[in-house]
């Protein structure tokens, strides 16, 4: 029963996750015509989750007994309708998924059409609303006709049965719009959008979106298309002369650089080009590498370019020359340079010294390898460079420091404002990078700064255009193609030796240091190129023009913290706010910002004045600019009164968070609570890339945590009695897991989950208190919600054993392991194209491959102590480290489970030494530091291990016997030491076997010791 006076909306009380989780992880892959590919925005949200949120969150839920009559009637009559246009039209139905098509099937039938006045059919109602939902979420789906129309019917019923003013229709506001996912999809659906930000970048970007593409359609992607062509022309024009062809015909489109120090060795003094790895390509089929020629009577090293033709490698150019045993070790690993000619290694601190006198090196780089396409055959070329390319190279310096000594502007020819200092995602300030345009080399900075001065000749040409909005509109799309060419025309742009292609500088959500640069060629019509960068911001215009240009949204640079809207004005506040400290927005849009202040019209509303974006109101945690949580939750706090201020007293909030750090979570709750809202329930979408750099091999996300909530009004304003949230909790979380459970959600997921329907308990007072009167805060609550999750968790991995007779070592290891678990990906799973060529520079984000599995301290520490088990107390099975905590490796615990006397045991077998085994068998004598003798290949047979001080003790035994191959020592170990005669024994076993993660060694010693069981006899 709804105990509240408003009637409930869909995302209140059901949303089909895993159907929306699946069509995201899709659109993921999805690139021509997605928004995400007009312009780098960092964690945008995939537009079909958003599309359904915003579905779910506008439109009532019709069971629900408040729910309006009106929309009830025209809703059941929309879905009726479409259910037999489903049934009956072929195209249609190719958009709808097998299972939803042959639920409309069913409607569509005469006797089955829903009734809006039988109580009986408003779950069918619900359910049908939710199948929509569902596969509206689909990317295929989201320009479908009847999609679009169907999916406006609801969202203006739905409106004018609330209350709405008939001929309007909702506003959505999102007052941190970013990249402009969540207010798009409110158009979409048929609802009005205000989309604001701080950073003059996410507000541009959301105007071209909301404004510009809708109002001006396929006439704004034509003339765009035509001045596109027109710079490219005029750019190629002026500069040809500087990326010239082969002499074969061959186009050069990509060059190959690498930063150079002088080695330190004595007596050596030699050029030390900086090369992470010496491969080019590295393919199933094709593999191409460099072969360092030290030279140091001349103190330089030469290049030869090296493939592997059949099973042997062989000189490039001189194929029958044979290449034995190549290494392509690079020279340079975490930031020191280890010299060719003598050996010698240049620590990273002089490394860096050295750099910072050249500006980070880039324009004295060593050019060893051009890229190369030919007309009459497929596939990328590799050559050695000549004095063609270095002509050239020559030449565009001079050109360049020719225009910068004739420029004359308000604004300097080359980016001269800083960079950001340096910080956890900036590293340039120890090479001697003080201003953005060294972050190009003179080449690229002579390709970019025509290119800017080309884009403004549009916009004068355009300038006494009859529609000045249109005009603006093309400069604006032009000058985010150019800000696309920055990212891949770049010191800091990479080769990818898989792909064959380079990788622009923000394949991460930061800026670091690269040794090897890939420098494109912007005319080559390939990689990296002009041509790209325009066919990109054409197909987001193409794609999302629309015939209707009256569905267009309102853009407006303000902060969150001071909203310009008046009070109760909007009917839902959907937003994706900063996530504490995971992204530093401003200083990253910075490296774009600097070329738009240079490109943009200056007619187009946004200011682009002020040096860098705004730093002061920037809603983050950044040590390097004095905010910490306080600071964050201070202004988060204020944005979320503002949010409410401006919501009508009906209105319905969803606000979007994913952080794997509990102070991340606490702190924005604090702020929501704070701020005077309700928290009505919670969902996890799968809207995070698992194979993302930070996310492998730890408890980070895989989904986004969408917290719905309302305004806490005063009538509602209760203090609440802490018993009675004591009470409700478990409850709440019992019933709630096994729900997400089915839907996939499990481990981290699952317990920010959780947090929605637990802090709905908490969040409907104003205050909670105890009897003695002391207040209750968010934080003493949380650590008991923490409780309460892990304890639930654990009825459920043990949903058939009483879970208080495992020790609590069997608890935590359980739970800690269900918590990186994912439900879809294995936790040690790694990005393979990432790790073959990955630069192993001193910035370098890749995760330490340590063993083990990895908590942050605090989330251990609460999911330890709702288990009554303490970290300190467990060291022989957790290691702390500063704020992270890891769970020993069964490997890592072998000495104390054994002991050395006892542990002095082999890991081969006679007659097979010297050969690996498949899989490899345990090496105790490694791990242990012990001798092997020959009288020791007998262990087993006579002694054995004392049985373990708990069960997971015995469990871990058992698997280190199975892993060295010790099968008598396993079978009495389990049967005549009794080990496996306790039911726990095999209980916990299973249990661990379902929580290890496929593919590791744990997973397989478990399995190989259940593998056991019917064989000696237990049941």
């Amino acid at each position: 029963m709804n105990t509240t006076k408003y009637p409930k909306r869909l995302i209140e009380v059901d949303l089909p996750i895993k159907r929306i989780s699946a069509h995201a992880r899709r659109e993921k892959s999805i690139r021509h015509g997605h928004i995400s590919t007009l312009h780098i925005w960092w964690s945008r949200k995939p537009l079909g989750v958003c599309r359904s949120v915003m579905c779910a969150t506008l439109w009532p839920d019709p069971v629900d007994e408040n729910c309006p009559q009106s929309f009830r009637d025209l809703a059941t009559e929309y879905i009726n309708n479409f259910a037999k246009k489903a049934a009956t039209d072929k195209e249609l139905s190719k958009h709808c998924s097998t299972e939803i098509w042959s639920k409309w099937q069913v409607l569509a039938k005469l006797e089955n059409q829903l009734d809006s006045n039988n109580i009986q059919h408003w779950n069918i109602l619900r359910n049908s609303l939710l199948d929509f939902i569902a596969d509206f979420a689909n990317w295929d789906n989201s320009t479908q006709a009847d999609y679009l129309e169907t999916s406006r019917n609801l969202t203006q019923a739905a409106h004018e049965a609330l209350g709405g003013i008939p001929g309007t229709k909702p506003l959505v506001v999102d007052p941190f719009a970013g990249g402009g996912s969540i207010p798009l999809e409110a158009l979409r659906v048929g609802a009005d959008a205000f989309a604001s930000d701080i950073n003059p970048v996410a507000v541009l970007l959301n105007k071209v979106v909301l404004e510009y593409i809708p109002k001006y359609g396929q006439q704004l992607a034509d003339e765009v298309r035509k001045w596109g062509q027109w710079v490219k022309e005029e750019a190629e024009k002026e500069l040809a002369q500087f990326y010239p062809k082969d002499a074969d015909g061959s186009t050069p489109i990509a060059y190959l650089w690498a930063r150079t120090i002088i080695c330190e060795g004595p007596g050596c003094g030699a050029e030390v080009p900086l090369r992470s790895s010496l491969w080019l390509c590295k393919k199933s089929n094709r593999n191409i590498g460099l072969r360092i020629i030290p030279q140091p009577e001349e103190k330089r090293v030469d290049f030869e370019i090296i493939e592997k033709q059949k099973s042997k490698w062989v000189v490039s150019d001189h194929p029958e020359i044979e290449v034995k045993n190549p290494s392509f070790d690079g020279t340079v690993k975490r930031g020191s340079a280890t010299c060719p000619c003598c050996g010698y290694t240049t620590p990273v601190a002089s490394v860096r010294t050295q750099f910072k006198a050249r500006q980070g090196g880039a324009n004295d780089a060593r050019l060893y390898c051009v890229v190369t396409t030919r007309t009459s055959q497929q596939g990328r070329f590799y050559r050695l460079p000549n004095a063609q390319d270095l002509e050239a190279i020559k030449n565009a310096s001079i050109e360049l420091e020719k225009r910068v000594n004739e420029h004359n502007g308000n604004l300097s020819l080359i980016p001269n404002e800083p960079v950001p200092p340096q910080s956890r995602s900036f590293r340039l300030e120890s090479y001697g990078i003080s201003q953005f345009g060294e972050l190009f080399t003179h080449r690229q900075n002579l390709a970019l700064t025509t290119l800017v001065k080309l884009v403004k000749d549009v916009g004068e040409k355009l300038a006494d255009s009859k529609n000045k909005g249109l005009a603006d509109a093309v400069q604006t799309c032009l000058s985010l193609a150019i800000d696309r060419q920055a990212n891949t025309l770049t010191s800091l742009s990479r080769w990818h030796t898989t792909r064959e292609n380079i990788e622009g500088l923000f394949a991460r959500q930061a800026i670091p240091m690269v040794w090897d640069i890939a420098e494109a060629n912007s005319f080559s019509g390939a990689t990296g190129g002009l041509d790209g960068a325009l066919q990109w911001v054409l197909g987001v215009c193409e794609t999302n023009c629309t015939t209707d240009n009256e569905i267009i949204g309102q853009t407006q640079q303000s902060s969150a913290t001071n909203h310009p809207l008046p009070d109760n004005f909007i009917q839902a506040l959907i937003t994706d706010p900063p996530y504490y400290d995971s992204i530093e927005y401003s200083d990253l849009s910075d490296f774009f910002y600097v070329w738009l202040k240079r490109t943009l019209p200056k007619t187009i509303g946004i200011p682009f004045n002020d040096e860098l974006t705004p730093k002061e109101e920037e809603c983050i945690v950044n040590p390097t600019q004095g905010k910490d949580k306080a600071y964050f939750e201070r202004q988060m706090g204020k944005a979320m009164a503002e949010g409410c201020r401006i919501l009508s007293p009906e209105g319905i909030g969803v606000i979007v968070f994913a952080h794997k750090s509990t102070s991340g979570w606490e702190a924005q709750l604090q702020a929501m609570v704070d701020a005077g809202w309700t928290i009505t329930a919670s969902w996890t979408i799968d809207t995070e890339m698992g194979t993302r750099m930070n996310a492998m091999g730890t408890a980070a996300l895989a989904s986004s945590v969408h917290i719905v909530c309302r305004p806490r009004t005063p009538d509602s304003a209760l203090i609440g009695d802490w018993r009675d949230v004591l009470q409700e909790l478990p409850q709440r979380i019992h019933e709630w897991m096994p729900r997400l459970a089915s839907e996939g959600v499990v481990g981290a997921d699952a317990i920010f989950a959780c947090l929605g329907p637990a802090l709905e308990i908490f969040s409907r007072y104003d205050r909670v208190e105890k009897a003695s009167g002391e207040l209750v805060t968010l934080k003493e609550y949380l650590e008991y919600v923490w409780a309460a999750v892990s304890k639930e968790a654990l009825s459920m991995i043990f949903s058939n054993a009483d879970t208080t007779s495992f020790e609590e070592d069997a608890r935590l290891t359980a739970i800690w392991l269900w918590t990186l678990s994912t439900g879809s990906a294995d936790n040690n799973e790694t990005n393979e194209s990432e790790t073959d060529d990955e630069d192993d520079d001193e910035t370098s984000s890749k995760p330490t491959k340590t063993g083990g599995y990895t908590l942050e301290f605090d989330a251990a520490r609460k999911i330890a102590q709702g288990l009554g088990a303490h970290l300190e107390q467990l060291t022989r099975l957790v290691e702390v480290k500063g704020s992270t905590a890891r769970l020993l490796p069964v490997s890592e615990r072998i000495e104390y489970l054994f002991g050395k006397e006892e542990a002095q045991t082999p890991s081969k077998t006679k007659g097979k030494k010297g050969k690996k085994k498949e899989p490899e068998q345990l090496n105790l004598f490694a791990v242990l530091g012990i001798t092997e003798t020959e009288e020791d290949t007998d262990w087993g047979e006579k002694n054995l291990p004392q049985l373990g001080n708990t069960t997971l003790d015995c469990i871990h035994q058992s698997m280190i016997l199975f892993a060295a191959g010790r099968s008598e020592a396993l079978k009495r170990f389990l049967v005549d030491e009794g080990a496996g005669k306790d039911q726990r024994f095999w209980g916990l076993a299973q249990a661990l076997s379902a929580l290890y993660p496929t593919g590791t060694e744990e997973k397989r010693w478990v399995d190989g010791v259940l593998a056991r069981k019917k064989g000696l006899g237990f049941s």
